[in-house]
């Protein structure tokens, strides 16, 4: 592992992404887990990341790197 849990609660799985918000332009950003541990950032496992969802109205963007799955 790691060293980082997925940030949804209970969950233990290991983190895989990372999840910030972009409220100005009503977006969910799903990317690779970042470097460091962000303080506006949510760290998510696979599961998580997969099933992210977003308020109607908003858009979910998903950056992949070629040859990973989140």
């Amino acid at each position: 592992m790691n060293g980082r849990p997925c940030s949804k609660v209970t969950c233990q799985n290991e983190a895989v992404a990372t999840l910030t918000y972009d409220y100005a332009d009503s977006m969910a950003v799903v990317g690779p887990l970042s470097g460091t541990v962000e303080p506006h950032g949510y760290d998510l496992c696979a599961v998580h990341a997969e099933r992210l969802s977003a308020p109607q109205g908003w858009q979910v963007v998903r950056h992949v790197v070629l040859g990973h799955d989140i």
